[in-house]
């Protein structure tokens, strides 16, 4: 794990309080994770983040309904109304 070169802010996305990382330390992957800053590294890069949870992948599409012939019904018309006399 890389360590810190500077002293960084970060807000937990678990309990929504900020959280200080000190300048030499180590963060845990979580908090590690939402520091971008590259000079807030030692080395001046950023660690890779760690992925504990492959996303999951995406459902496959349901196949469609089989075809069936339509019955045979009369296309729909409108009806027309008699206009009002003025």
């Amino acid at each position: 794990m890389a360590r810190l070169a500077a002293t960084v802010y970060v807000k937990n996305p678990e309990t929504y309080q900020w959280v200080t990382c000190e300048a030499g330390t180590e963060p845990p992957p979580h908090l590690a994770a939402l520091i971008l800053t590259p000079s807030a590294w030692e080395g001046g890069q950023a660690p890779e983040p760690v992925h504990a949870d492959p996303e999951p992948a995406a459902p496959e599409p349901a196949e469609p309904p089989p075809v069936t012939e339509a019955p045979d019904t009369k296309p729909r018309t409108r009806r027309t109304t008699p206009k009002a006399d003025d």
